[in-house]
């Protein structure tokens, strides 16, 4: 079932059946709401199978079979601190006989080629060359201000480390409309994760999980968010060209997560949001 206005459709693959109001709202940060670092998986991918073509064994596996395990563990993991990627990864080298690097080494090499590719993105935005909403995703502030004005608490988590998630909601001056926080990867992984962040905002707000409503576009906040009984939005923005209609990987990936329903972005900010608050 759709909702569709125009070319802008809501795909529902399970409708909102809760009697209690929204009172919450998670949102992933990178592909979600932002688009600064977009095109993270083509830094990340070639960069691991770099690693692992180190070690690998080309009678057992082609440069191709290499590429398709990691795509498909990078891909599971997204949405978690990127170190789970990088302790994957070297799991990966020593199941094939290497001698794998810590993980915290891999999250290095990885950060650094990613600053690379998007420091020209953040030069754009600290210069002012560029306005913030160049690299929002379509429609995001607007539904931001439609959520904050209903009362709703906002919440940022991501899987990129703090101290970066915060710089870059300041430069697209996202700041002001997460009351409840936002929230990175900790140099302590284990103290971090999104279920965390969940359980810790329905225990302080003392709300039930089905007041709860989760944006995102990887497994893991579709899943936390489904745990405890929210609701799970898949947002399965085209980041390559932003406003283009929905990303069908996305879309397939985030329906194997258990999307409840699947947007192509915010652009029609207004009926999302009638969709959720239909009173």
């Amino acid at each position: 079932m759709s909702l569709t206005n125009n070319s802008f459709s809501i795909e529902i693959l399970q409708s909102r059946t809760q009697e209690k109001p929204i009172c919450a709202a998670l949102f992933d940060f990178d592909g979600t709401l932002s688009l600064i670092r977009e095109g993270w998986q083509n830094v990340m991918v070639p960069y691991f199978c770099e690693v692992l073509q180190r070690v690998s064994d080309p009678e057992k596996e082609t440069p191709q079979d290499v590429e398709r395990i990691t795509r498909d563990f990078v891909d599971k993991i997204t949405g978690k601190q990127t170190i789970y990627q990088c302790i994957r990864l070297a799991e990966e080298v020593k199941s094939r006989g290497g001698i794998p690097e810590e993980p915290l080494v891999y999250k290095k090499e990885y950060l650094r080629r990613l600053q690379l590719r998007i420091s020209n993105r953040l030069e754009l935005l600290q210069s002012g060359a560029v306005a913030p909403d160049e690299f929002v995703v379509p429609g995001g502030r607007k539904f931001l201000e439609l959520l904050r004005n209903k009362g709703v608490k906002l919440y940022l988590a991501s899987g990129t480390d703090e101290c970066y998630v915060k710089q870059e909601v300041a430069l697209l001056k996202l700041e002001e409309y997460f009351d409840g926080g936002v929230y990175g990867a900790q140099d302590n992984y284990k103290t971090f994760s999104k279920a965390m962040v969940i359980s810790r905002l329905i225990e302080s707000n003392q709300i039930e999980g089905e007041e709860l409503v989760g944006f995102g576009d990887g497994y893991v906040e579709i899943e936390n968010v489904r745990a405890v009984g929210g609701f799970a939005v898949g947002v399965a923005t085209n980041e390559a060209n932003p406003g283009a209609g929905v990303d069908q990987w996305k879309r397939d990936r985030l329906i194997n997560a258990g999307a409840n329903v699947v947007i192509p972005d915010f652009s029609d900010a207004e009926k999302i949001f009638q969709f959720l608050f239909p009173c």
